[in-house]
């Protein structure tokens, strides 16, 4: 009798999102891929059969979420066994050729806490039955019952202990030798673990994040290296030096684990500089989408079709990530991954003097349901879009990333937030069906300049639809209470909100319409107050992205 088996394992967006560089972002994506691929890959050598993901010889791009059918099933030892033995490899494939190609002025002191972090990294979880249906439904109760150790790290977020430790040689000097007397300098450290670092470690600290950036860069110690791979005044975790090393070719290819895509015929990588040290920064657009109700969908697909079904549909959307990334415009930026039915791309200049215009960001947005659509598969798609100032942390954007993704499927799914994050952190939003979102194009100003004539007029931006009057005019009725955004006045008048509406976008017949698809099912007054709230985020997010204030 077949028994099946569904494998999970975590942090996945926790690991992803804690990346503070472009090229951290690649890296954190093939680690993860890597490790899938590798549980695939022992299954399949234990005489199991791979349900899902489809493509499993595809290491690019491999989700987490894995399926297998088999005579035995493939135990939680088997699976903690290979996802270990795999991260201690690209951990120790790491630290060996820091320790190789950096000779320290003394010795490493930091073998201990690269195995801490090679035993206690992943939480793994695993189900079985003898159904699909029985193996993901066990999966789901034991996600419920959390196997976690954690690492006994002294301190909580010092620079010098935790989990944000600086990866140095004196790293985990106390527990290198615990037979030995500790200096002063050391049982002071102890004792206050937070303290600052003397004058003397900080030249070693100093000196050996300048020689491994020379390294990476294939320069002699004394050189000015660009920070390709790592700036000298950086200082990284371990799990942060390990993301940014897999991203060479010779590490990634002695491990067997993805290489960065190549531009042409080159092996390259334009990392994303947003703020210049000269100039001004560039602002970048982030997406993260992922497919609706995709576990339903899979439920669905094993009642009615059964393991041929799972496997064709993960197969079809395997296929289209694949070509997802392959075909994203070089010039538009980068997808960083694409794992089927969830993905993450930038769109940016490797040239920040020459940073992307936003109209050409919403352009690429609208098109997306069709480019969606080429999988072939009757699912739908959610999207959180964020167009950042170039003073966001990196990790923060990721955060708006989601949040906005998850404001569009609480507000109904098969939609886009649109979310404007300004440098002081302030944002404005606006979540809109796809089938609604060429309500932008749809702007006509006072002048009676449209989205299509400046088109026809070559895109200069000086030239673009003048959003600045309809955003004066909402302004204006806000200032004098004539539109009420108050959230406890009871029943607000949306008349005024949309006869503005009906001025500048002459849609409001088929709006008025379709309001329960817009803004939801709302009943009376509520109605009314969304209505309000979707013209007004609709007004300052196109006025943000497709007015000539932008390029200003």
């Amino acid at each position: 009798m077949s028994e099946y088996t569904a494998i999970s394992f975590a942090p996945v967006q926790g690991f992803i999102e804690k990346s503070r560089k472009l090229r951290d972002l690649f890296g954190a994506s093939l680690i993860l891929s890597y490790l899938s691929y590798r549980l695939v890959e022992t299954a399949s050598t234990s005489n199991l059969e791979v349900i899902s993901p489809g493509c499993p010889n595809l290491q690019k791009g491999m989700p987490n979420r894995i399926l297998l059918k088999g005579e035995r099933e493939f135990s939680r030892n088997d699976v903690t066994n290979t996802l270990r033995k795999s991260w201690q490899e690209i951990l120790n494939e790491c630290r060996v050729w820091i320790e190789r190609e950096v000779p320290p002025k003394e010795k490493y002191f930091w073998q201990q806490e690269w195995m801490r972090w090679g035993l206690y990294t992943w939480e793994i979880f695993w189900g079985h039955g003898d159904s699909i249906e029985s193996a993901m439904k066990d999966l789901e109760t034991r996600k419920l019952r959390r196997d976690w150790t954690a690492i006994n790290w002294k301190g909580d977020s010092s620079s010098l202990t935790g989990t944000d430790a600086i990866a140095w040689p004196r790293l985990g000097l106390e527990l290198s030798n615990p037979g030995r007397q500790l200096s002063d300098v050391e049982k002071d450290e102890l004792k206050h673990p937070g303290r600052q670092l003397s004058d003397p470690e900080k030249a070693e600290l100093k000196d050996f994040y300048q020689r491994l950036s020379c390294v990476l860069e294939n320069l002699p110690p004394d050189g000015k290296p660009e920070g390709k791979f790592l700036d000298p005044n950086e200082r990284l975790s371990i799990p942060e030096l390990v993301k940014r090393l897999v991203t060479r070719e010779d590490i990634a290819k002695s491990l067997g684990m993805e290489t960065l895509p190549k531009k042409g015929d080159e092996q390259g990588f334009s990392d994303l500089i947003r703020m210049p040290k000269e100039g001004v920064g560039q602002w970048t657009g982030w997406f993260m989408g992922d497919g609706d109700k995709v576990g339903k969908k899979l439920q669905d697909i094993a009642k009615e079709q059964g393991d041929a079904g799972l496997k064709n549909f993960s197969e079809a959307m395997r296929d289209w990530g694949d070509k997802f990334m392959q075909d994203f415009p070089e010039n538009l930026g980068r997808v960083v991954y694409a794992g089927g039915d969830d993905f993450l791309g930038i769109i940016y200049s490797s040239e920040p003097e020459k940073p992307p215009e936003p109209i050409d960001a919403l352009e690429w947005l609208m098109g997306l349901p069709e480019e969606w659509k080429k999988h072939g598969q009757d699912i739908n798609l959610s999207v959180g879009f964020v167009w950042a100032g170039h003073s966001i942390p990196q990790r923060d954007i990721l955060q708006h990333c989601r949040e906005a993704e998850k404001r569009a499927k609480n507000l109904g799914r098969d939609r886009v937030t649109i979310r404007v994050v300004f440098n002081s952190g302030q944002y404005v939003q606006w979540t809109c069906p796809w089938d609604y979102l060429h309500v932008l194009k749809d702007y006509r100003d006072r002048d009676g300049k449209t989205y299509s004539k400046w088109e026809s007029e070559g895109k200069d931006p000086k030239l673009s639809p003048n959003w600045t009057h309809v955003y004066k005019d909402l302004a204006h009725l806000k200032n004098r209470h004539a539109i009420s955004f108050n959230p406890k006045e009871e029943y607000p008048d949306d008349e005024l909100a949309l006869t503005l509406f009906q001025l500048y976008f002459e849609d409001r017949e088929n709006l008025e319409k379709d309001w329960k698809h817009i803004v939801g099912d709302y009943p009376n007054p509520e109605q009314s107050k969304q209505i309000i709230y979707w013209i007004s985020d609709l007004i300052n997010v196109g006025w943000q992205l497709c007015s000539n204030i932008s390029s200003l």
